[in-house]
C-alpha cells in the first residue's frame, strides 16, 4: 500500500470515527437533559430503597419525567415500582455501596459522581470532566469507576473523548483518568496520545478490572492490575465488558454487521476458553450490559424517540429477549 493510499484510509478511518463520537455525545446529552437535577435533590436519602436487599432490581426511570433510581418487580414490566428521590444519568450498586452519576444545571452544567450507601445517603462526592456514560461498583462494594464523555481532547477532530476513572472506598483515593495507567497493546508498551478507555467491570478480587480501550483505530478488551497500574490487550472488537457474578465469563457489545437498527450485537466471552457466543437479542444494544444472574444478561434498548426499556436474555445464546422493566435503564440486580 503506498503512502498516499495510507494517509487516505486514514482520512477515511478518523472521519468515521468522528460520526461515532458525534452520535454518541448527542445520546449523552440527552440522558443528561432527562436524568439531571440539582446536587442538592440528587442527594436526598430515601427510605423506600435499601441497596441490600437480595431479589431487588434497581433501574433509572426513563422517558418524560425519568431520571430516578427505583426498585422494579422482576415478574411484571408494568409493575408497581418505588421510587426514591436520588436522580441520576446513570446508577450501579453493590453490597450496600451505590455510584449515581448526576449533572447540575446551571450557565455551564457541571457533573459529579456521587457515592451513596444502603438507604441511598451521600457519601462522598467528585466532580467529572465530562457527561456521564458508563458506572460500576465492584462487587464488595469497594471499588466505583465511571466513564465520562468529554470536550477539547480528541484526535480525531470531532471535539469528542472519553475519559474514565476509579475510587478506592476504602482508603479514598482517586484515579481521574486509566490514561495514566501503562498500556501493553500486543505485549509491548504503547503511549499514544489517542488513547481512551470506557466501560470498567471489576473482579471479586477488587484489584483485577476489564475495560475497553481504543487507539490506532482498534478496540480491544483489556485486562488491568489497580495496584501495578498497568493493563494489557486480550482480545479485539470487544466494548463495555460487564463480567458475570462467578468471574467465568464477559456479557460485552460487539461491531457486526447484522444487527437490527445500528452497528451492536451482544456477545458473552468464556475467558478460559474463549469461545464467544452471539445472543439471542438481534437488535443493536448501545449500552454496558449487566447480569440478572450467571444465567441471564440484562441491557437498556432504545424505544422510540425520548426513552429505553430494559430486557433480558439468556447468556448462552439460547432462547429470546424478555421485557424487564419498562421505561428504565441501568439495571442492577441485588444479590
Amino acid at each position: 500500500m503506498s503512502t498516499r493510499t495510507r494517509l487516505v484510509v486514514l482520512a477515511v478511518v478518523a472521519a468515521l470515527l468522528a460520526v461515532v463520537a458525534a452520535v454518541y455525545a448527542a445520546r449523552a446529552a440527552d440522558e443528561v437533559r432527562q436524568g439531571s437535577r440539582t446536587a442538592e435533590r440528587a442527594a436526598a436519602p430515601s427510605a423506600q430503597i435499601d441497596l441490600k436487599q437480595p431479589g431487588t432490581l434497581l433501574v433509572v426511570t426513563a422517558g418524560a419525567g425519568g431520571g430516578r433510581v427505583a426498585s422494579a418487580g422482576r415478574s411484571s414490566p408494568d409493575g408497581p415500582r418505588s421510587v426514591s428521590g436520588l436522580e441520576c444519568v446513570r446508577f450501579y450498586a453493590a453490597s450496600g455501596t451505590g455510584v449515581c452519576l448526576t449533572a447540575v444545571r446551571a450557565a455551564v452544567a457541571r457533573f459529579y459522581a456521587v457515592t451513596v450507601d444502603d438507604r441511598l445517603r451521600e457519601t462522598r462526592r467528585i466532580e467529572l470532566p465530562g457527561a456521564p456514560s458508563r458506572a460500576r461498583v465492584s462487587a464488595s462494594g469497594r471499588m466505583v469507576s465511571w466513564t465520562v464523555f468529554v470536550n477539547g481532547d480528541s484526535y480525531v477532530g470531532g471535539g469528542f473523548s472519553t475519559r474514565t476513572g476509579i475510587l478506592d472506598t476504602r482508603t479514598g483515593a482517586v484515579v481521574n483518568t486509566l490514561e495514566d495507567f501503562t498500556l501493553y497493546l500486543k505485549g509491548r508498551v504503547h503511549r499514544a496520545s489517542d488513547v481512551n478507555y470506557w466501560g470498567v467491570t471489576f473482579a471479586k478480587d477488587d484489584n483485577r478490572f476489564y475495560a475497553t480501550v481504543s487507539t490506532g483505530g482498534g478496540t480491544y478488551l483489556v485486562r488491568g492490575d489497580y495496584a501495578k497500574r498497568r493493563m494489557e490487550t486480550l482480545r479485539e472488537n470487544v466494548e463495555c465488558p460487564s463480567l458475570s457474578p462467578d468471574g467465568t465469563r464477559l456479557v460485552y457489545k460487539k461491531k457486526v454487521q447484522n444487527a437490527v437498527g445500528g452497528p451492536w450485537r451482544l456477545h458473552v466471552l468464556d475467558l478460559a476458553s474463549g469461545r464467544d457466543v452471539e445472543l439471542a437479542e438481534p437488535a443493536s444494544v448501545d449500552d454496558q450490559a449487566a447480569w440478572l444472574d450467571d444465567a441471564d444478561v440484562m441491557y437498556a434498548r432504545i424505544r422510540g424517540e425520548n426513552t429505553t426499556d430494559v430486557w433480558t436474555v439468556p447468556a448462552d445464546g439460547s432462547g429470546t429477549p424478555r421485557l424487564l422493566a419498562r421505561d428504565a435503564r441501568s439495571p442492577v440486580a441485588v444479590s
